[in-house]
């Protein structure tokens, strides 16, 4: 069984940069990882994925030129690193398993969710 627990989520100014890390444990091998966001009252939306086997990556278009999605396969660990924050970046921010190692924007082809974090930019 795969368990997913995000990490990193602080509160920055406008303009500040942010990591944030989700960290695997059991099988994870062979099945990509994606990072999504929620805001109150909105539905979760795609932010970026990552392959296992190639490293290949995928990134929403308003994230594609701010954002990089990085792993560490020896380390189970999936990284979002977010430059430039802005108030539209504000909101919690979750981690989850493809049920392949696809890298899909939808939601319903994650299986496995972390509890996410919170991300706060403010002045």
């Amino acid at each position: 069984q795969v368990q997913l627990v995000e990490s990193g989520g602080a509160l920055v100014r406008p303009g500040d940069s942010l990591t944030l890390s989700c960290a695997a444990s059991g099988h994870t091998a062979g099945y990509a990882t994606g990072w999504f966001r929620q805001a109150p009252g909105k539905g979760r939306e795609f932010v970026a994925s990552i392959r296992w086997s190639d490293s290949r990556t995928y990134y929403a278009t308003s994230v594609q030129v701010r954002f990089t999605i990085s792993r560490d396969n020896a380390k189970n660990t999936v990284y979002l690193q977010m430059h430039s924050l802005n108030s539209k970046d504000a909101t919690v921010y979750y981690c989850a398993a493809d049920s392949v190692d696809g890298g899909s924007y939808a939601t319903a082809a994650y299986a496995v969710w972390g509890q996410g974090t919170q991300v706060t930019v403010s002045s």
